[in-house]
Formats: C-alpha cells, structure tokens, sequence
C-alpha cells in the first residue's frame, strides 16, 4: 500500500513534469521566433538563434535530469546524470575561455614587421558596396599601405549572393577611390570562405611572379578573426603578421567575438 512518502515523492514528480513541460514549451516558442528571423535573414539572427537553442539544450537537459530524480527509481541514476552533466558544462565554459584568449591574443598589429605582400579578406557587400565589418578592414589597410608604399595588395572575395559585382572588385574601388594605385592592387574573385581566400590568393601571388615558398604577408582582417585567418594563412606555408582591423559597434564585438569561438575551434579540430 503506498505510504505518504510515496504519495509525497508523486507529487513532486508530477509538479517538476509540469514545471519542465511548461519550460520546454516557452523555450521552442523563443526558439521558433528566433529561427524564422534567421530565415528571413535579419542582421546576426543565426548567431543569436544558435546561442538560444545552445542555452535552452542546457536548461531543458538538465530539468529533464531533475524531473527524473524526483522518482526514487531512478534517483542514482540521475544523480550520476548530474555529475556529467555539470562535468562537461564546466569543460565546454573552459574550452570556451581558452579559445577566447587565443582570439584575444592574435588581435592586434605588428607595426613593425617586414612584409612582401597584403592581403585583405573580404566580409561581403550591401548593394555592391563593402559592409560595415569590410569598410573597417580597407580602411586599416588604406593606413597601413600608407606607410609601406613599396609592397602590392590582395583583394580576396568572391561573388556574393545577389550581387552585381565581387567582393573583391568592390574593396579595389575603394581603395583606389583613398589613393592606392591601381597598378599595386591585385583582385583574387573566387573565394568564399577563409581557407579558400588564402589558398587562392597564394595563386594570385605565384601568377604575378612572387615566391610564395619564402614570402611575408600582412593579413588585414577584423581582430575577432585575426588569430585564426593568420593561422590558416601559416598552414598554407606563408609567414603571417596581422594588421587588426577595428569592429564597428560594441553588439558586433560582441556577436564576431562569439561567433569566431565555434569556428576557431572547427579549426583546430577538423581542419
């Protein structure tokens, strides 16, 4: 017969299954919302829909851990549950802050290195004219080709989606619209991610006569991206210094910051 004990730890059961319920069904709908944002394209929606999936995997996780070990049956093995649980949130935060201080220590310029050769990555367009995030990457390489008159320039990005022209004949507009002589620029109108702008740029640079097996080049890119475009750059075979680009507007630090974690570590991991 069961006892009030019994009756008691039902209860519970019952209040936490509706508590976790009522949760789950709040965290689909802001899911959901976030998700048709996404695709409707709005601004850093997909950034912003992977951190509230991520965040609510993690709560709906572990309240399902608390519902269960409201029933003595399965008490021992939700409290074991439990302890993974909480093991691998805290290895997944330190791996995050490690990856953090490897983005943080690659964002910034060496002013005073010797470079053959620069390279600026693209970060698309808005009407066939360079975003925000691009505008502030010509713009530091505008400065920096300032004072090194004597060296060539890359301009990596290919066709975007929807757009007229190429990232790259867009970033030599407007260079060549601040004073850098067209004879010193170079256009490599193919690529669309990272890897690819530096493994084509490294063909760009052998078509015009350049030595690429002994050959420095100065990467300009945002200083969230930084650390990994001079390490993909330094797998290829090149020796990479960064000329940091400021981001526009503390969201977008914010946001690139985040966003530059998940890819630094595919990275390492997977490339």
């Amino acid at each position: 017969m069961p006892t009030i004990k019994d009756y008691e730890i039902s209860q519970t059961m019952r209040q936490r299954r509706r508590f976790t319920i009522t949760v789950t069904v709040i965290a689909v709908l802001i899911s959901t919302f976030f998700f048709i944002l996404m695709q409707l394209r709005v601004s850093h929606m997909y950034v912003v829909f992977s951190f509230v999936a991520g965040i609510s995997f993690l709560i709906l996780t572990y309240m399902a851990l608390w519902t269960i070990s409201a029933d003595k049956r399965y008490s021992k093995l939700a409290k074991a549950l439990k302890c993974c649980y909480f093991v691998c949130l805290a290895i997944g935060i330190a791996c995050f802050i490690v990856l953090q201080v490897m983005i943080f220590s690659g964002a910034a310029t060496d002013e005073n290195a010797e470079v053959d050769v620069m390279i600026v990555l693209g970060a698309g367009l808005i009407n066939n004219n360079p975003s925000l995030i691009l505008v502030s990457r010509l713009n530091a390489a505008v400065a920096y080709l300032q004072t090194r008159s004597d060296i060539p320039v890359v301009v990596a990005g290919g066709l975007g989606q929807g757009q007229m022209i190429t990232e790259a004949e867009a970033m030599a507009r407007y260079l060549m619209a601040r004073g850098i002589d067209e004879s010193r620029i170079w256009k490599e109108e193919a690529s669309t991610n990272t890897h690819e702008n530096i493994n084509f740029v490294i063909e760009i640079m052998a078509e015009n006569g350049m030595n690429v097996d002994n050959i420095n080049v100065a990467i300009v890119t945002n200083e969230f991206h930084l650390y990994r475009a001079t390490l993909v750059a330094e797998k290829a075979g090149l020796n990479a210094v960064g000329v940091a680009a400021e981001t526009p507007g503390l969201h977008r630090k914010v946001i690139y910051f985040f966003r530059e974690t998940f890819s630094l570590a595919n990275e390492l991991l997977f490339r």
